[in-house]
């Protein structure tokens, strides 16, 4: 697939660069998708939640009345799950959310996602970025000329790159990060991809290797 590529100004330059079909022209699979997106968002979750069981709870461990006689329920400790501050029972407690995928699915998977962004011309491709300071309005600027301003986008680099970085952190519907560092989450949840110089290189080595 070939795209052509643009200035930082939003022109459109005489360049023109040509995408691996065999990352960004395949027949997409949804449940690799599906699968590696939940691998991602699972991986998001701290699992410290934590409930007090009858054991942790803090009371006395005598029996509170005598076993008959009473005309109630027996019991035998003020923590029991039944009463008012006892103990929880099957309450949430601290485990992994971790879900193991195999490197061939979730390289399927990014490949999916990139060519349903290439089939949706959801791809832009610039030559380069330059900035000596962080400075929203002028990255804000380069995407207004791009015409993405109002659209949520997420800038790929083939590098890191503090300034440009910096520069984004207060625009929320746009995103920085490098080639390297991209996911199928992150393809997903965008609905333009700006490659930066050749952001694109980079994504293809690591997919076809």
């Amino acid at each position: 697939m070939k795209l052509d590529v643009y200035s930082s100004k939003g022109s459109k330059t005489k360049k023109s660069v040509d995408l691996d079909d065999a990352v960004f022209g395949i027949e997409p699979n949804d449940h690799a998708i599906y699968l590696d997106v939940k691998r991602f968002l699972a991986a998001q979750r701290q699992g410290t939640h934590d409930t007090l069981n009858r054991s942790l709870v803090s009371g006395s461990t005598r029996k509170i009345k005598k076993q008959k006689g009473t005309g109630t329920a027996r019991a035998g400790s003020i923590k029991n799950p039944l009463f008012r501050g006892g103990g929880t029972v099957f309450g949430p407690e601290p485990r992994d959310y971790t879900q193991k995928l195999n490197g061939k699915l979730k390289k399927l998977a990014r490949k999916s996602a990139l060519s349903y962004k290439a089939k949706g011309e959801g791809i832009t491709v610039v030559d380069s970025i330059s900035m000596d300071a962080p400075k929203t309005k002028d990255f804000l600027a380069v995407l207004e000329g791009l015409k993405l301003a109002d659209k949520k986008t997420l800038t790929v680099l083939p590098s890191a790159n503090d300034a440009i970085y910096r520069s984004c952190r207060n625009l929320p519907k746009h995103r920085v990060m490098v080639a390297s560092d991209l996911s199928t989450y992150d393809i997903m949840n965008c609905s333009n991809l700006v490659f930066v110089d050749n952001a694109h290189e980079v994504i293809e080595g690591m997919l076809k290797a």
